[in-house]
């Protein structure tokens, strides 16, 4: 049909290619809509690699770039000398956090444009390059300085000289090269962009940066600084800008979002879905954790945790429920740390599975997550009438009622534990705050509320 409104949701590092939370969200919002076509325009790190989602039929077209390709020029770059002053500002306005209007360059290079080469080897980026790094590299090689620099801005240069497909609003679910692509796309083809945001991704890039031990100082500040730097591209361009929660929101306006245009779209899930479960309880004392076997997600601290509880629960059983291919190194680590706790005959790793048939029977779901936005394993518990204890991260603390019994700081394992034999020891208290969280679930986090939410964003957005 020519008068079907066509959304481009614009992906890094997720849909479809990894699993995730950000990405069920994707896959959800686009079968939840089947009266909108979608295109998708997704990010990678790598090529070929396999879809871990089977692809809706209102998804008419899919385009993938890999960041690590270096594409040659197909156009010219309109007053080469002009641009590369343009891009000198604008690592002025970087240094001074300062806005940068990134509209000026933009129009200079058209799609299919590549500044690889101009951006090092010119006069201009030579003279750029080798004040930064005296500047911010007095006690290393000229060379490091270097490649890290041109690794880092060939990244922004393949995604400014991207194509997008023709849409008639540009849907980023994050900022960083995503929402970069979005503002391109925007000032490009006069089509409005819409940013939502699940997590800060300026915030959660810098949590991995400090943590790699393969960086540098002056490297890992450099990346820092791209990463805001993006964010607040992102942020000031957008036409509208959405988070999961206030303090999120908040945020996002220090960083340049408008306070008029900027939401708080909570998550969604299939209520009824997960409300239908049966409740089939097991013999013992079944805890489960449902998630990617990855270091974000803490999978170390749920097993320190399993110990401590199994200590003095002889009959507790622990799942680890979740893929666990996407970082082999973490989950080898994990599972000598079982052996070496002697969990080996009560713990198990499930891999991908139907999150249904646990539900049914675990007797408390755990998160231990060092980061996070607003889980929907929490609201699947929930509604399938499964406790939750959890680490304090993003807005878990609000949807646990601030309730210090379900509670734990990052990494406390002992404190889990704790919470995770209160809920054992009192199983009638327990009896009404299932029925309240259902009830909440219900009220507040209903998916089919936040697809008429993103159906009325589309419209105003298509008519404005």
């Amino acid at each position: 049909m020519a008068n079907r409104l066509r959304v481009c949701f614009i992906l890094e590092g997720s849909y479809p290619y990894i699993t995730g939370g950000v990405s069920s969200w994707v896959q959800d919002m686009i079968l939840g809509m089947p009266d909108i076509d979608f295109v998708l325009f997704s990010i990678s790190p790598a090529g070929e690699q396999n879809l871990k989602y089977d692809i809706p039929k209102n998804v008419v077209e899919h385009r993938d770039i890999v960041l690590s390709d270096l594409p040659k020029s197909t156009r010219k770059i309109k007053g080469k000398i002009k641009t590369l002053k343009l891009i000198k500002k604008m690592h002025t306005d970087f240094i001074s956090k300062a806005h940068t209007e990134i509209g000026d360059i933009i129009e200079k290079l058209p799609e299919g444009s590549y500044l690889y080469d101009e951006a090092v080897y010119s006069d201009i980026g030579w003279e750029m390059l080798g004040k930064a790094n005296i500047r911010n590299n007095p006690m290393y090689s000229f060379s490091d300085y270097f490649w890290s620099w041109r690794s880092a801005h060939n990244m922004i240069f393949t995604v400014l000289g991207a194509e997008p497909p023709e849409a008639d609003i540009y849907h980023s679910v994050s900022t960083g090269y995503a929402g970069l692509l979005a503002v391109a796309a925007k000032l490009r083809h006069g089509k409005p962009f819409l940013l939502t945001e699940h997590g800060l991704y300026h915030k959660e890039r810098e949590m991995e940066l400090r943590k790699a031990q393969f960086l540098r100082g002056y490297q890992r500040d450099m990346w820092i600084k791209i990463y805001n730097s993006l964010s607040r591209m992102a942020y000031h361009q957008a036409d509208i800008s959405t988070s999961l929660f206030e303090y999120n929101r908040r945020i996002q306006l220090e960083l340049g979002a408008n306070e008029d245009t900027a939401l708080v779209i909570p998550n969604g899930i299939d209520v009824a879905k997960y409300s239908s479960v049966k409740r089939v309880p097991r013999e013992g004392f079944h805890i489960g954790l449902v998630g990617r076997v990855v270091p974000i997600k803490d999978i170390k601290t749920f097993i320190t945790m399993s110990r401590m509880v199994h200590e003095h629960v002889k009959d507790a059983r622990f799942y680890c429920i979740g893929p666990t291919d996407e970082d082999e190194a973490y989950y080898e680590d994990c599972m000598r740390m079982v052996k070496s706790f002697n969990l080996s005959e009560v713990f198990e790793f499930t891999g991908r599975q139907n999150v249904l048939d646990y539900y049914s029977f675990l007797d408390v779901m755990l998160l231990t997550s060092v980061r996070e936005a607003q889980p929907l394993v929490i609201l699947e518990a929930y509604a399938a009438g499964v406790p939750v204890v959890s680490t304090r991260v993003g807005n878990v603390p609000e949807m646990l009622d601030y309730d210090d019994r379900f509670l734990a700081s990052s990494k406390d394992a002992e404190k889990l534990a704790w919470n995770v034999k209160y809920i054992k020891n009192h199983p009638e208290e327990m009896e009404e705050i299932i029925k309240s969280n259902k009830e909440k679930v219900n009220t507040l986090y209903n998916k089919n509320d936040l697809y008429s939410t993103y159906q009325n964003l589309y419209r105003k957005l298509v008519e404005k």
